[in-house]
């Protein structure tokens, strides 16, 4: 017999939840045998959906040798730290992700992920001890493609991580802001709202018609308009796959270098420029609306700044304007 007390890190989530993280190497079918059978709650038996509040005594019917075998932490080995802090306090942590780095693991990388590094930040600093929690680790709430950079945001305890879930999907109380670079003149603020489509075989996003898809909505408006490229700013209302790639690519001002919703021309001036991939920065966060627990953060804003290439840009635009204020003006003496 084994007793656990639920601590603030494991409560307020489902038994059933909270078992197959603590177990992480038993099957779904030993976990529901267990709570019918092997488990008791503040001395009575627990359902599937039996809620866990701090200090509920657990007694597992088993023993110490089986539940440290089902039990059993992952070991992670410590990877080099890519990203850099931008905000933090008990509760969260804010970082600014490199272009190239994954959030979670994939087929091809498992180690180098930006969650393994965050989560060895956080052990070597003591904020988390992987020893201690049976059933909860550091995570992101919101997610950038791999060569998308800028801000994200991990929950660094359950309550936040919980809290903050909810305050992204309710759309109105953290804004998200990014910067790009588009192929044509992008002069004139636009709303793009058409619903969006995935193919998981080929990991590609399309324009639904109808009432396919899934509802998207991207707010677009111009920060330095170019002849050949333009320099936006946009407002991620929803946050679909490949939102802004698609909704811009659809419009007729693909991101420069895009290798999967680009075109020609846009392919052939990021190569000009030595850009192989989408220059995409999520660089704003704002904070409004928020619960009690967060009070600390309301009317708050977090920047990251925009990568050197987003500079070149404006160097290159700015050039190309004067040199099309000169051409004007030799036109018209020649008049």
């Amino acid at each position: 017999m084994i007793k656990f007390e639920v601590r603030e890190n494991d409560a307020n989530q489902r038994l059933d939840r909270f078992l197959k993280k603590l177990f992480r190497k038993a099957p779904l079918s030993m976990i529901y045998k267990m709570i019918r059978k092997d488990i008791k709650i503040n001395g009575r038996r627990g359902k599937e959906d039996t809620m866990l509040a701090p200090g509920d005594e657990l007694v597992f019917y088993m023993s110490e040798e089986k539940f440290e075998e089902l039990s059993e932490a992952v070991r992670k080995k410590p990877v080099r730290k890519q990203f850099k802090t931008v905000y933090e306090d008990d509760n969260i942590l804010i970082v600014s992700k490199p272009r190239g780095l994954i959030i979670h693991g994939d087929a091809h990388e498992k180690k180098n992920t930006l969650v393994n590094q965050v989560t060895g930040y956080l052990q070597e600093k003591g904020y988390y001890d992987p020893t201690a929690e049976k059933t909860f680790a550091p995570a992101p709430v919101n997610r950038l493609d791999r060569n998308t950079t800028g801000l994200v945001i991990f929950g660094k305890n359950a309550m936040a991580l919980r809290l903050l879930t909810r305050l992204i999907r309710e759309r109105n109380c953290i804004g998200k802001y990014y910067m790009t670079v588009v192929v044509g003149r992008f002069d004139k603020s636009m709303v793009f709202g058409e619903r969006l489509v995935k193919d998981s075989s080929t990991n590609t996003v399309g324009v639904a018609y109808g009432e396919d898809g899934k509802e998207a909505l991207t707010y677009v408006d111009p920060v330095m308009p170019g002849k050949k490229y333009s320099i936006v700013r946009i407002k991620l209302v929803t946050g679909r796959t490949h939102q802004i790639r698609v909704h811009l690519s659809h419009a007729g001002f693909p991101l420069l270098g895009d290798p999967k919703y680009g075109t020609g021309s846009s392919s052939s001036r990021a190569a000009e420029l030595g850009i192989t991939t989408q220059l995409l920065h999520a660089y704003r966060l704002e904070f409004n609306n928020m619960p009690d627990e967060f009070a600390y953060l309301e009317g708050r804003s977090i920047e990251a700044p925009l990568p050197s290439e987003f500079e070149r840009i404006r160097k290159l635009i700015k050039a190309e304007e004067r040199q099309n204020r000169k051409d004007r003006k030799n036109y018209a003496e020649t008049e």
